[in-house]
């Protein structure tokens, strides 16, 4: 497994733990909080959303980086869990060749990109991990224990046996 298919990995386990967490928000003083971090993950999201676009060389129909309406944290977690599998099975199959070729793209604000297919795909790594630390910030102001999103818990919990090396 190449490391870019480790990290993507790494993020949709990320994000599932996260989703999973924000679940457990059940109480109504917490509501504002949570729709806060519901729509920090929706931009993530869109933003998997437009890159994967990109990646296919297909048009989006999003004109910025978030929805005007905030979609239910069950709708969010399937969205997220889909495209998520798209990336992995995406950076399964690309060959280095093509990591390498730049795709020519416009932001949201129409204004003109270029970068390469693995410059993409890294962007849609760090763009989540940084939204993911808002969110768990989020839940650390409501007294809520973030997951730990670190990719040394991620290979150690994968592969458990690295423990003992």
């Amino acid at each position: 497994m190449s490391m870019l298919h480790t990290l993507l990995a790494q993020k949709s386990w990320s994000d599932t733990e996260l989703l999973d967490r924000l679940a457990t928000v059940t109480a109504p003083e917490h509501a504002e909080v949570l729709h806060m971090a519901v729509r920090m993950l929706n931009h993530i999201h869109v933003v998997d959303r437009i890159f994967q676009a990109h990646l296919q060389g297909e048009p989006h129909a999003y004109t910025a980086t978030n929805t005007e309406a905030t979609p239910g944290l069950a709708e969010l977690q399937f969205a997220v869990a889909e495209v998520d599998g798209w990336y992995l099975e995406y950076a399964a199959r690309v060959s280095q060749y093509e990591l390498q070729q730049p795709v020519a793209f416009r932001f949201t604000d129409g204004d003109p990109g270029t970068l390469t297919r693995e410059e993409m795909l890294l962007h849609v790594v760090t763009h989540g991990a940084y939204h993911r630390g808002n969110v768990g910030q989020m839940l650390k102001s409501i007294g809520v224990a973030p997951p730990r999103d670190l990719l040394t818990r991620f290979l150690h919990t994968r592969e458990p046996q690295r423990r003992w090396v």
